[in-house]
């Protein structure tokens, strides 16, 4: 819940700097999750309009998070060293998985001209950027 509260109360309209593949996908889950709790309120409580697919509190809560959900995209391919323009390729279908593709990458290492790698500024890592010793 950190990672989430971090992109929209922190850096809401942030498209500068660097995320973690953490912030990124962790935001995206929850995301994911209050979505699917709303549709089920709406359509619950009858506010769902099935021609458009979104109900009232789905459509509000989709327009609070599309600016800080762009940003940290943005802030993700950054992250990997690609500039934001990169979400355009969105538009040809096929971009979208080019992007699910960068947003699994790792970061850059060191600093790029977006700054540094967040995971040295904040002296971790997750789970997924531990590299398993075969040796072992």
């Amino acid at each position: 819940m950190k990672w989430y509260l971090k992109v929209i109360r922190d850096n809401y309209a942030n498209f500068s700097g660097r995320a973690r593949r953490m912030e990124y996908w962790m935001f995206a889950l929850i995301n994911f999750i209050a979505s699917i709790v709303l549709g089920i309120v709406d359509g619950a409580t009858g506010m769902m309009n099935v021609e458009m697919g979104i109900g009232l509190l789905g459509g509000i809560y989709s327009l609070i998070v599309l600016i800080p959900g762009l940003a940290v995209a943005v802030r993700r391919l950054h992250d990997m060293g690609k500039s934001g323009w990169w979400l355009l390729i969105a538009f040809t279908g096929i971009g979208l998985i080019v992007l699910l593709v960068f947003y699994f990458m790792d970061s850059q290492p060191g600093e790029n001209k977006w700054g540094p790698n967040p995971k040295e500024v904040e002296g971790g890592f997750d789970e997924t950027d531990v590299a398993i010793d075969e040796n072992v």
